[in-house]
């Protein structure tokens, strides 16, 4: 092995302590070694050079902290490090390390800010950060890496903007449970598949650029403060199985579904597997069929009215929706005829609703409370502002 590598593990070894009293990752780490290429435990070399470095276990867990001196393995393609309890803050040196593809440094206890210097690594495929401690907002030129795929910033407590211009060839972003504030940018990769910003403090409205995300697959943009409609394209994406808005400001109408009457703008393909969840949001008018075939759908706690269409109670019924939650809005009937059972595997709840649910057949969360039926009055106030806005 190169004798600059040696020392820079050895180094790696000094300021890294093992957690458990009894186990050793460490314990191959031999100095007098004859080829700690192939004796050290998480050390792979290419002509007696390190090219990657995986730390610690999920059963060997480390604690301590990264040295800079990390940084003398030159030939580094992959650092890999396994839930801990590391702590201090990222190496900016890290930046040195040119050829790095794979930055994995979740689940410890990093804190400081993501270092900037991270812009000289234009071969990094993979950056994932997540569940650390970390602060100040996200670099700009991060998402200008020219090779960068997947960014995993999750569960921080990063705070400010989202980059402007996100020019990186991202298939997979996850900056959720964050502090990040601001409004979605206008235009993302349109290579993206996973997008996930739930539960940070963004506002604003959706805007359009979501929909030329066309090879989408999981959108969770839940608990934060969005307002506005939601752009119609989204329910026709053919890729997105999970489409996750609740607890947002959000509002406006469903679009037609493809079995509704008048023209649709294109045609769902949701089927096993697929969640949408829209509960917790300002959604009012009827429901249209959009949603005929989700799996589990989550529509409660909006201002939605009108009769519960057919397609629903068939979906049901043969068992391909298994969880329809409409409770908490203003549907005024559902199709559902006498003596009609359900699979043990469903799930339908319409309490609070003005009508009289089908107690019998309903299994609902404890939030829904224990209330049927809405009172009237609500009702009546409902119908009118809404005949008034119409």
């Amino acid at each position: 092995m190169n004798h600059l590598d040696l020392k820079a593990l050895l180094s790696i070894k000094n300021t890294l302590t093992e957690v458990s009293p009894t186990k050793h990752f460490f314990s191959t780490w031999n100095l007098t070694a004859t080829d700690p290429c192939s004796s050290f435990s998480g050390v792979t070399c290419f002509l007696d050079r390190v090219t990657i470095l995986s730390l610690g276990t999920d059963s060997l867990l480390l604690a301590g902290s990264l040295p800079s001196s990390i940084s003398q393995l030159t030939e580094l393609t992959q650092l890999i490090l396994s839930p801990g309890i590391v702590t201090g803050s990222i190496p900016p040196q890290l930046a040195r390390l040119t050829k790095l593809r794979v930055i994995s440094l979740p689940n410890n206890r990093f804190t400081g800010t993501i270092p900037s210097t991270f812009s000289s690594l234009t071969y990094l495929h993979t950056l994932d950060l997540s569940n650390n401690q970390l602060a100040g907002s996200i670099p700009p030129s991060l998402t200008e890496l020219p090779q960068l795929k997947v960014l995993i910033l999750a569960s921080n407590s990063l705070t400010g903007l989202l980059p402007g211009n996100v020019y990186s060839p991202l298939i997979h972003l996850d900056l959720k449970n964050n502090q990040l504030t601001g409004p979605l940018p206008w235009s993302m990769p349109s290579s993206l598949r996973y997008l996930s910003l739930s539960q940070n403090r963004m506002w604003g409205p959706l805007p359009n650029g979501l929909e030329s995300l066309s090879e989408l697959e999981f959108l969770d943009l839940s608990m934060n403060h969005f307002v506005g409609p939601i752009p119609a394209q989204l329910f026709f994406r053919p890729t997105l199985s999970s489409l996750l808005l609740q607890r947002n400001n959000l509002s406006g109408g469903l679009p037609k579904g493809p079995n509704d009457n008048g023209a649709s703008i294109g045609s769902s393909s949701y089927g096993q597997g697929s969640i949408v969840d829209l509960s917790h949001n300002s959604l009012s008018g009827e429901l249209s069929t959009v949603f005929d075939g989700v799996e589990s759908l989550f529509l409660n706690n909006n201002r939605l009215m009108g009769r519960v269409p057919d397609e629903y109670v068939k979906s049901v019924c043969r068992g391909s929706t298994r969880t329809l939650y409409l409770q908490h809005n203003y549907f005024t009937g559902i199709p559902l005829e006498a003596g009609t059972v359900l699979p043990d595997t469903a799930s339908l709840c319409l309490s609070y609703n003005c009508m009289e649910p089908p107690a019998m057949l309903m299994t609902c969360p404890t939030s829904a409370g224990e209330q049927l039926s809405r009172p009237a009055v609500q009702c009546s106030v409902f119908n009118k502002s809404s005949s008034n806005r119409g």
